[in-house]
């Protein structure tokens, strides 16, 4: 399928042949109940007090591609670590795009250090889950997610996400642009950039899906998007220049199209250190996505990724993201239980209007049409 034609011309992070160990075969022993690689919920296992047990005797919980800086994962990690400390969690390569991720499970199937959880844009769960990689586990909360953002079968489900926003460093540009069409100006030559490449990176992916709203455009028709950044590389205005935090500091991406939690991130971390961030969600490419996660098949530690599944959507997992300014996919259920951190919503950047989703097929082609087109319009 196109999703997995652009994914395996990926290469993995490193897979050095490692000793060969069953999914499911390091713990949860108990008479009757099942095992944890097979467990599609934690009554499967016997209660969460099982599934804590068993991810304790395991004893580690392999995760990718989770920066720090990246919708407070930083406090999600430390979080976990403080509540479960007999748990090891090894975090590889954090600036992993989600095709690097995919990779990764590809190449390290049956070795101890594959991953056993990911975090992925949602082009990327759904083209994973169609080709068999992801094993089906509905955590205690499942029947609060919203239909439309999971997989009927539990094989990934979103867990938090954003608007597609421009940040500018006010300190840098003397007027900061606030909508797509704003970027074209000549006064922005040489200072807009993305964050990533677009046909591996989920973030880069959903600033051309934006741009293609803001152009005539459509969830059906991306093409418009890849022309506009095809136009803003000819003019100029465009750079190669993968955004992050560090390129942010630096002055060295004054403009960065990236989600908004992430924005809003830089603007109180690099505060008083001669950034002036400033953020807006364009009004011409209102563009929403959630990040998804899912349990490797043949995860090593299936207890920990469960417990880990288990965690992140608790109401202490998804208000870690909100105190990262990202939106939890269960924050109208806490909103109205009472939850949900009533300070870190006020936060929240502003937006107008409803956001809607592409369906799975408009994603695919909108994948294909990144793989064919993008380097030749931007080259």
């Amino acid at each position: 399928m196109l999703g997995a034609a652009v994914l395996t011309t990926l290469s993995a992070c490193g897979a050095a042949p490692d000793a060969q160990q069953p999914a499911g075969a390091a713990s949860g022993d108990a008479k009757g109940k099942a095992q944890p690689g097979t467990a599609a919920s934690v009554a499967d296992l016997g209660g969460m007090d099982a599934l804590v047990a068993a991810a304790e005797k395991e004893g580690e919980l392999n995760v990718i591609a989770l920066p720090p800086d990246w919708a407070n994962y930083g406090e999600m990690l430390k979080a976990f670590q403080a509540k479960y400390p007999k748990i090891k969690v090894n975090s590889e390569n954090p600036d992993a795009s989600s095709a690097d991720e995919i990779a990764a499970v590809k190449s390290r199937k049956g070795q101890k250090r594959a991953p056993d959880v990911l975090d992925l844009g949602i082009a990327f769960a759904r083209s994973g889950a169609a080709e068999n990689l992801f094993a089906p586990y509905k955590v205690t909360a499942w029947d609060k997610i919203p239909a439309s953002q999971k997989d009927a079968d539990g094989r990934w489900y979103n867990d938090y996400g954003g608007y597609v926003s421009i940040g500018c460093d006010a300190a840098r540009v003397s007027t900061c642009p606030q909508t797509f069409a704003d970027l074209l100006k000549p006064e922005y030559k040489g200072k807009v950039a993305l964050n990533g490449n677009p046909t591996k990176s989920g973030s880069a992916f959903g600033g051309v899906y934006a741009a293609a709203l803001a152009n005539k455009g459509s969830f059906a028709d991306i093409q418009p998007g890849i022309d506009f950044f095809g136009q803003l590389k000819k003019s100029g205005n465009f750079i190669p220049v993968e955004s992050t935090p560090a390129t942010v500091e630096k002055g060295e991406t004054p403009i960065s199209i990236d989600w908004d939690y992430l924005n809003a991130g830089y603007a109180e971390q690099f505060k008083g250190k001669g950034v002036d961030w400033k953020v807006s969600v364009p009004s011409d490419g209102v563009y929403a996505q959630y990040y998804s996660q899912a349990i490797n098949k043949d995860a090593p530690h299936p207890a920990a990724a469960r417990l880990w599944m288990e965690f992140l959507y608790s109401a202490e997992g998804q208000n870690i993201w909100l105190g990262g300014h990202a939106r939890p996919v269960l924050l109208p259920v806490m909103t109205q239980d009472g939850t949900a951190d009533k300070d870190a919503v006020a936060k929240l950047p502003q937006v107008q209007g409803t956001p809607s989703f592409p369906a799975s097929a408009e994603l695919d082609k909108a994948k294909a049409t990144l793989a064919e087109k993008w380097d030749k319009a931007l080259s």
